[in-house]
């Protein structure tokens, strides 16, 4: 900020992020659960840059910068994770082809999987969402082949050396059984090409159908195959927080 340009006042800056109104802004700094830059603020004059400050409510951030976008697709099958295709198929990028702004897919889905794929401008938040040093969790229901074993949320849980090296998964459960096929759900954070399928594969349950139900606290809810929707401010702190932001 300049002397020409003193900022915005903080209170009205959480209301047009979405917090709350600006009198429940005010009573928000006032009880000291706002803060700037890493120190609580407390008096309700503070004005701040909302292009570079960077604000937490109750500990978790809000992103209050205008030009940047937070989308969830529920990505159909058939459809690939790129935003051009030089061979005409369906892609994401077809999805978000009206918008203005320059978005990009965080991480990716294979063409046979659906679900929640995140799209976005903002490219720090992106590759932190992305590096596997961060271990954000990503959530799958598999349809695989034939009954699953008692034991064997233990052994993914464990570790299953794959061809590119090992591999295990932060949580297994059985969601559902019939005969010839069966209902898993997968919580890992690994990120490698085809990792769910390839390990499910491994330990003798091929993998039938495959959806990808949440990135960390980001789920995919009731959203329709094929719609977009903005995410939350809290699903937008809630992604920042997975980050150590």
């Amino acid at each position: 900020m300049t002397t020409a340009d003193p900022g915005v006042r903080l209170q009205k800056v959480l209301a047009k992020a979405g917090i709350a109104s600006r009198r429940a802004a005010e009573d928000l700094i006032v009880a000291g659960r706002v803060s700037v830059d890493g120190t609580v603020v407390r008096e309700l004059g503070r004005r701040v840059d909302p292009e570079t400050a960077v604000i937490h409510v109750d500990g978790v951030r809000v992103q209050v910068r205008d030009d940047l976008v937070y989308l969830a697709l529920n990505k159909p099958r058939g459809v690939h994770t790129t935003m051009s295709d030089e061979q005409g198929r369906p892609c994401v990028g077809d999805y978000v082809a009206d918008r203005r702004e320059r978005l990009f897919h965080v991480g990716r889905l294979d063409a046979d999987t659906e679900g929640l794929l995140l799209l976005t401008n903002d490219g720090d938040l992106a590759h932190k969402l992305m590096h596997p040093s961060f271990h954000v969790p990503k959530t799958y229901l598999a349809e695989v082949d034939g009954t699953v074993a008692r034991g064997l949320g233990k052994r993914l849980r464990a570790g299953v050396r794959l061809e590119d090296g090992p591999v295990k998964v932060d949580e297994f459960r059985i969601k559902d059984a019939r005969p010839g096929r069966t209902l898993v759900e997968i919580v890992l954070h690994e990120g490698r090409k085809h990792i769910v399928r390839r390990l499910l594969a491994e330990v003798g349950h091929p993998v039938r159908k495959l959806v990808r139900t949440a990135v960390g606290e980001v789920y995919l809810g009731s959203t329709k195959s094929g719609r977009l929707r903005a995410l939350t401010q809290q699903e937008v702190g809630s992604l920042y927080r997975a980050v150590g932001e």
